[in-house]
């Protein structure tokens, strides 16, 4: 049987092929977890994906399930346990813009603002189609997003991990041309 045909940057390494295959680029439409993508993408600014993939599981727990009513409330006190805790990426301010990225969600929802609806306003609901050949670092829509983010008070949103988060949670397909999972998301 044939090897299946991957985007480059899968690699060899397991979690990364089982990320690649069942999840990057797929489009989400789930709030909270759009909400945990983004937090994730934060916390791999200057570090490589895989960090966060094989830490993924402890931040979830660290972080309540990423639930953002649980997250929002977290004091000085939380914030000391995290930095403690050796299973997270323990960089202060990172875990404070989760905390506060929590309470800029919980205000959108009060405020009627569903952050799905939100995520995908930008394209009108439906995912941009990528090339296939070559990869942006930003484009002017993560631009457009970042800076709409940050108005919003977000921190580690800036427009590459923006794009990044938009290649995750499939708002973009930039899978390869000849990667199987292209035309399947």
């Amino acid at each position: 049987m044939a090897e299946k045909k991957r985007c480059a940057w899968a690699g060899n390494d397991q979690l990364y092929v089982a990320y690649h295959d069942e999840e990057w680029g797929v489009p989400q439409r789930d709030a909270r977890m759009l909400w945990e993508m983004l937090m994730l993408e934060g916390f791999q600014a200057g570090l490589a994906w895989i960090t966060v993939l094989r830490k993924r599981e402890a931040l979830r727990k660290a972080f309540k399930g990423f639930d953002p009513a649980k997250v929002a409330r977290f004091g000085e006190a939380d914030i000391a346990r995290l930095l403690a805790d050796p299973g997270i990426i323990r960089s202060r301010a990172k875990i404070e813009a989760t905390v506060l990225g929590a309470s800029i969600y919980r205000t959108m929802q009060k405020n009627g603002e569903d952050f799905a609806d939100y995520a995908w306003s930008f394209t009108g609901g439906r995912p941009i189609e990528g090339n296939g050949k070559s990869v942006p670092a930003t484009t002017p829509l993560s631009e457009r997003i970042s800076k709409d983010l940050k108005k919003r008070g977000f921190k580690f949103v800036g427009p590459t991990i923006v794009y990044a988060w938009m290649q995750a949670v499939g708002i973009v397909n930039d899978h390869a041309a000849d990667c199987f999972r292209r035309k399947q998301v």
